[in-house]
């Protein structure tokens, strides 16, 4: 049937649960519908929307214009839902990626009225997702009804990338048979009840491919940091070669961490992560990345027509998996995987806010960053020092938010250096951070906060009534520099 009448299944209060992670592989027409036909009839009901991470446009964000969503979850960037969310408009549930499939077991989250999968193949055993599965195998099992989106809009080629697997309830599962990340451990096929199925609608939806920065000074100046980190670290034996999986974020500091490889005489590299970006592909194309496993492909406009023009080339190299496996806790400690995930800010003691810009309006959202942090071989973190022009610093007395305590917290690095946590008390951390990491221009205050600091003692020394001078002053004053105070916001 058309999209049109597909959406006249969706009625408001219902939650919907819809195939996409981080624009890829996301189901878009049905919903698009329905948000015309709820303009049509002069109606503003809400659904809860629930994804794999973040959808593009036409979904998160003409939802949120329209006033049509009550709850979001687990991962959104979209400026116009950002912007609802911090009004109080939409009620947004920050949670690890991972972590869906237990709290759907645990009935936290009640089974999804209907689920709206992305398929560019439908088979009698079920569905061939497109360029991302995320929380899409789940959703067919859980929900009541199913419409499936047949995209002709994606490449053929993308038949047999996929890896399915039900790790099943928990409390009664078998350890997950993952031990490399090139292993195939279950099927290439989604399973559907034919019986829940209640539309097909066909489309012609390729992906909104998602915004890369170009890289710039500073972005190159923390890859080649880490760089020489990863060299240090292979010296002294601690990393062995080939390098364990790779693991990044998305955005432009990761893709130009990846983009740095190229430049490092190592080879074999494997990458066990979300997602499968840009430079990857640059990677697998000089013969330094031999196998990638993710949730989803991601890529810029400019890198995707020669990607998906020539998967052919890629397709033995790759497999996307549901996100319950791609950013399973037990596989990224089995495989000892290298996290490089970024923060909005890090405090002297190593804690790291990745979703709040001061304190209390959300960014994006904590992803998968935790499931990796938390369980990585090596979990570094990075940075610009300094953000807006040099109006606010990256490193703070306290962070404004905790993502990621210190406990989980092994390197952290920007443009000007980096500091090794591993093995070091909070005494020593702070000296380390503030000399490696700071932007100059905030280091003689940061120090004297320590200095002072250390006089009140305490094994992690605070000056709790300054711990937050730097966002206060930011709050008055438009910048975290002492010199604005005279200056205002000129």
């Amino acid at each position: 049937m058309t999209a049109e009448e597909a959406a006249s299944w969706i009625r408001p209060g219902m939650t919907v649960a819809v195939s996409g992670f981080a624009r890829a592989g996301e189901a878009r027409a049905v919903l698009g519908a329905w948000v015309a036909l709820q303009e049509q009839l002069g109606e503003k009901g809400q659904i809860d929307l629930l994804t794999g991470a973040s959808m593009s446009d036409p979904v998160d964000g003409e939802l949120a214009r329209r006033g049509l969503l009550h709850k979001r979850a687990p991962f959104q960037a979209n400026s116009d839902l950002r912007a609802a969310i911090n009004r109080g408009e939409v009620l947004f549930v920050d949670e690890h990626l991972s972590h869906m499939r237990e709290s759907f077991e645990d009935g936290v989250w009640r089974r999804p009225d209907i689920a709206i999968l992305d398929a560019v193949d439908v088979r009698e055993e079920g569905i061939v997702p497109t360029t991302s599965v995320g929380n899409a195998a789940l959703f067919a099992k859980l929900a009541e009804k199913v419409i499936i989106e047949w995209n002709q809009g994606q490449p053929p080629a993308l038949i047999g990338m996929h890896d399915i697997y039900d790790p099943g309830p928990w409390g009664h599962r078998e350890p997950i048979p993952l031990t490399r990340p090139e292993q195939r451990i279950g099927t290439p096929v989604i399973p559907v009840d034919w019986s829940k199925v209640v539309a097909v609608v066909k489309t012609d939806s390729p992906d909104r491919h998602a915004p890369m920065k170009s890289g710039d000074a500073q972005t190159e100046g923390i890859a080649g940091h880490l760089m020489e980190f990863f060299a240090h670290e292979v010296r002294k034996g601690r990393l062995p070669l080939p390098l364990p999986p790779l693991q990044a974020g998305i955005g432009a500091v990761a893709n130009a961490v990846f983009q740095s490889f190229l430049d490092v005489p190592w080879s074999g590299l494997t990458v066990y992560s979300e997602v499968i970006q840009d430079s990857m592909f640059d990677l697998f194309d000089s013969g330094q990345l031999s196998f990638a496993s993710a949730s989803a492909i991601i890529l810029s406009k400019e890198k995707a027509p020669q990607v998906m023009g020539e998967l052919n080339r890629y397709r033995d190299r790759i497999l996307l998996r549901p996100q319950d496996i791609s950013n399973n806790p037990g596989i990224i400690r089995r495989l000892g995987v290298v996290a490089i995930n970024t923060g909005l800010e890090v405090d002297i003691y190593g804690n790291v806010n990745s979703t709040h810009v001061l304190g209390s309006n959300i960014m994006n959202g904590v992803g998968g960053s935790g499931d990796f942090s938390r369980h990585a071989r090596l979990s570094v973190f990075v940075a610009r020092s300094a953000v807006k022009g040099g109006a606010i610093s990256s490193i703070v007395p306290m962070v404004s938010h905790t993502d990621h305590t210190e406990h989980e917290v092994d390197v952290v690095v920007t443009e000007h250096g980096l500091a090794d946590l591993r093995g070091l008390a909070p005494r020593e951390r702070a000296p380390l951070i503030i000399e490696h990491c700071a932007d100059p221009a905030y280091r003689d205050e940061l120090r004297e906060y320590y200095k002072e600091a250390l006089k009140r003692g305490g094994h992690t020394p605070h000056v709790l009534e300054r711990a937050f001078s730097f966002h206060q002053r930011f709050l008055e004053h438009g910048s975290m520099q002492v010199r604005s105070q005279s200056v205002g916001r000129c």
